[in-house]
């Protein structure tokens, strides 16, 4: 034969795919037979069917969209719609579920007053969803520049109606129009799906404690968020670190439940940053439990941090979950056992006319043979020293810091400004806008985690290296090339999930190395002053020792 068969029924396409067509088939669909200019805005047609042979020129052609076609009467070939119709967020929009953004801008109240024409607001209100998703991993990039990545090479598609980038204002009016609900709304479906996949157990080397009954381990703590200096954020969100909200820049409050295995986000309820750092956090805590009572599930450990919480809290979380939290030197406990066989004892918490029975582990840590200048106090209310042995409920307390403030960190280097106190974090000028944007940089972090997660669960183990022949875990692949993979791939239009997981599998991180650095510098420091001492990191295990000895 000299040509391919024709199928039986249409070969599928989709965006991504490369198709190779012989340089010699390519023809002009212009009517007058002449070449197509610079000035032209058609596609070129393929004239014949025969196959490619060794040595000939073929040209290799992406497929950037398969839209309708609209033939012009010089004969000019033009796609029927508009970027609108057809960008997507890539990977990231394959991990929130098929059709969920459409389906959520599908009910999405738009406000008259901003955008205008029922036609146009029907067809850009998923297109300004996912705008705004992407908005917060570009956090440089003007708005404009956000709108032509989102719509990569289909700008280059001759389009019947031609089409270009909206401008700042018009992008603005459209953020308005939406108002928060509808990236709330995304928010809230990617977070479930994370918290489901969890509670299937679908986390490998998930961090858990206990024999008989393993309990899986989370974290919770507070976190600050600065956003722009407007006299509507001032007067909503206030400011901290003065007692005149005299601050440089408003700040709202958020409380992250994490996975300290995977990192993974599952809840982050959010307000004002408040005048006491304990208030808002409890007042968080209170709506974390209100909304989210799934979370404190049984088999569920949540480590907390010294920012105290209260006794009433306490037992309210401990009726449904469990808890380990550090204790600050000055609250009191009443001790109503002797030494146990573990080196823990226990002991009363008691305040607001609540008193609870908790079990009490204090040890020191040393990290090369110096001692750290403070002695660690944790209780829990799990009470069974045999299943849950004080030593390794000590040594499970250092996932805390993965689960929320290497979390934090990793979630917050897209954002502008995120070292200490730089600038802000986010760009609205609004509490609305604020919420809407907080909303979307929560969905968009969510998102890369589950694509990471995916990642992990399909690379193959390592080779060589400590590693060699386990089970890829989420937190051995490196987030930041997480994030560079999935804006690449919404750039190029690549539909292929499995492709943008397998690159993102490569790339591995070395984690669990003991790593130690001066407290000093826990923020980056100015480089223009920083010197060795500052930020050399050390490799070293930290040894636990529990004070108490049991008589």
């Amino acid at each position: 034969m000299s040509s391919y068969p024709v199928p039986s029924c249409a070969v599928p396409v989709s965006a991504g795919m490369i198709v190779a067509v012989p340089a010699e088939l390519l023809a002009s669909p212009l009517k007058s037979g002449r070449d197509l200019g610079d000035a032209d805005r058609s596609a070129l047609v393929i004239g014949g069917t025969d196959q490619v042979r060794t040595g000939g020129a073929v040209v290799f052609c992406k497929v950037v969209v398969v839209a309708g076609a609209q033939v012009r009467r010089d004969g000019q070939v033009r796609a029927k719609g508009s970027p609108v119709h057809h960008a997507t967020l890539g990977p990231l929009e394959d991990k929130a579920g098929p059709g969920a953004v459409g389906t959520i801008a599908g009910r999405a109240p738009l406000g008259a007053r901003f955008v205008k024409g029922e036609r146009e607001r029907l067809l850009a209100r998923a297109f300004m969803i996912r705008v705004i998703v992407l908005m917060t991993l570009m956090p440089q990039a003007r708005i404009g520049d956000v709108i032509a990545a989102l719509a990569g090479d289909l700008a280059l598609v001759p389009w019947a109606r031609p089409w270009r980038p909206a401008s700042a204002r018009a992008a603005g009016d459209w953020r308005n129009a939406l108002g928060p609900v509808p990236l709330e709304e995304l928010r809230d479906l990617v977070l479930g799906s994370a918290w489901r996949e969890h509670a299937g157990g679908g986390c490998p080397g998930a961090v858990r404690i206990g024999k008989s009954r393993p309990l899986t381990a989370g974290s919770l703590d507070g976190t600050l968020l600065r956003v722009p200096d407007t006299p509507a954020n001032r007067a909503f969100f206030g400011t901290v670190g003065t007692g005149d909200d005299s601050g440089p820049y408003p700040c709202l409050r958020a409380l992250p439940l994490t996975c300290c295995s995977c990192r993974a986000l599952f809840a982050m309820p959010h307000g004002p940053a408040g005048t006491g750092k304990a208030e808002s956090e409890q007042a968080l805590l209170d709506e974390a439990m209100e909304r989210f009572p799934f979370l404190f599930a049984p088999d569920w450990i949540w480590l907390m941090d010294r920012n105290y919480h209260g006794a009433a809290r306490i037992a309210r979380m401990i009726r449904s979950a469990h808890v380990l939290i550090r204790l600050k030197s000055d609250i009191p406990l009443k001790r109503t056992s002797p030494i146990l066989p573990d080196g823990s004892y226990r002991a009363e918490l008691s305040g607001d006319g609540v008193t609870v029975a908790v079990r009490v582990i204090e040890y020191w840590v040393t990290v090369e043979g110096q001692e750290v200048p403070e002695m660690f106090c944790l209780v829990t209310d799990l009470m069974d020293g045999e299943d849950y042995p004080a030593p390794e409920l000590a040594a499970l307390y250092k996932w805390r810091w993965d689960g929320s403030e290497t979390a934090l960190r990793e979630a917050k280097a897209p954002l502008a400004g995120a070292g200490p106190g730089t600038g802000p974090m986010l760009r609205s000028g609004s509490p609305d806008l604020v919420r809407q944007e907080l909303a979307a940089w929560t969905a968009a972090t969510g998102l890369t985690r589950g694509v990471v997660l995916a990642a992990a669960l399909a690379a193959a183990p390592a080779r060589k290296g400590r590693r060699a022949g386990l089970t890829v875990r989420p937190r051995d692949l490196s987030h930041a090339r997480a994030v560079r993979a999935v804006l690449s791939a919404i750039r190029l239009g690549h539909d292929c999930y499995q492709a943008v997981t397998s690159e993102i599998g490569k790339y591995r991180t070395v984690v669990d190395r003991d790593r130690h650095r001066a407290r000093k510098s826990k923020s980056p420091s100015s480089f223009a002053h920083a010197t060795a001492k500052d930020t050399v990191t050390r490799i070293a295990p930290a040894i636990i020792t529990m004070a108490n000895t049991p008589a």
